[in-house]
């Protein structure tokens, strides 16, 4: 049986809904607008033509974008060590971030948004990081520091090279985290690995439980379009996200310039049917934002309490698609609890 959430801010539970105000730092209060939206503006691209491969337009592209990545890293804490991984689909990326304390804990494993890349966790990795080792990538096919050599084709793609990389850092499983396209491929990889997954967290999964609204689409398209007038686009992120864009911040920036400079060619993801969401037994955290959510929102979380055998489902009031870094703290808390949980 799944487990409805309803909370307040004095009952931190899980079992209930959230009920906090908005973003808790500098860094998300500038993201929040890129990250609201990236996962749709980036999936312009996804219309036109049968999967390539992910490459940087020109090399200054790639210089602006490294430059970007690199002061956006800043922000994490720092890595004790940096991996690139070999699989068939090209060279994963992977930052690991462990400590004496965190030796012999089921490792916890991020996959980030669209354009996101391992930055967009600067919010959430010292609460992660805390007491357990914690492995986080940037995607094959999407802007970072992974390499595509071989065009992916299918979100059965997407969960291969997440096996072949984790089967060289976590060959014993581990905790996998997801947050909106990153959703996607996470519950992609644990319907084909289920053994290998000891639990699945869902931060508003994009195309995962439920479609997007239709009404965002409008202004995902113009942000996305090339050549456009810089202001137009801001504009249009503006409209997409509810709060005014700020390109002066090194996180947004880095998003930025992977969505200008970056030509992904990903599938696009396809919302999991009744028995596809019923297959995901093993335990289950599935978080929407009510308000601009891109997952689906309170529609999305009723089908997966509904659908998911064992899941925690939380409907955050007053969060949007940016849920993980607005409510960094209390995820934390609540996701620690999970793990642990879940290996009991």
């Amino acid at each position: 049986m799944t487990e409805a959430t309803m909370t307040t801010e004095e009952d931190a539970r899980p079992t209930e809904v959230r009920r906090r105000g908005g973003c808790g730092s500098r860094v998300a209060r500038a993201v929040t607008v890129l990250l609201a939206i990236v996962g749709i503006v980036a999936t312009g691209e996804f219309f036109f033509g049968a999967p390539g491969v992910g490459h940087f337009r020109t090399a200054e592209g790639r210089a602006d974008y490294t430059e970007s990545y690199d002061a956006a890293m800043r922000f994490l804490p720092e890595s004790t060590a940096v991996h690139d991984l070999p699989t068939a689909f090209g060279t994963v990326r992977a930052y690991e971030w462990s400590s004496p304390e965190a030796e012999g804990t089921v490792p916890v494993v991020l996959i980030p948004g669209m354009s996101s890349g391992v930055p967009m966790w600067a919010e959430n990795l010292a609460g992660f990081a805390a007491h357990r080792r914690v492995i986080a990538f940037d995607a094959i096919g999407d802007a970072g520091m992974s390499v595509q050599g071989v065009p992916i084709a299918s979100f059965e793609d997407q969960a291969e090279w997440i096996s072949e990389a984790l089967a060289q850092l976590a060959p014993d499983g581990a905790h996998v985290v997801g947050h909106s396209f990153g959703g996607a491929g996470a519950a992609a990889y644990a319907l084909s690995h289920p053994g290998d997954v000891a639990s699945l967290t869902l931060l508003e999964p994009f195309m995962t439980v439920a479609n997007p609204p239709v009404g965002k689409f409008a202004w995902a398209m113009v942000g996305s379009l090339p050549l456009i007038p810089e202001g137009l686009r801001n504009r249009a992120l503006g409209e997409i996200g509810g709060v005014p864009y700020d390109p002066e911040d090194p996180v947004a920036r880095m998003i930025s310039a992977g969505s200008e400079h970056y030509h992904s060619a990903l599938p696009m993801p396809a919302v999991l049917d009744d028995d596809e969401l019923r297959a995901l037994t093993m335990p289950v955290y599935a978080a929407f934002g009510d308000t601009d959510s891109l997952a689906g929102g309170e529609k999305a979380a009723g089908r997966a309490d509904e659908l998911l055998p064992d899941a925690e489902v939380t409907l955050w009031a007053g969060a949007t698609h940016s849920l993980p870094m607005q409510e960094a703290e209390a995820l934390g808390r609540d996701l620690a609890e999970f793990w642990s949980r879940s290996e009991r």
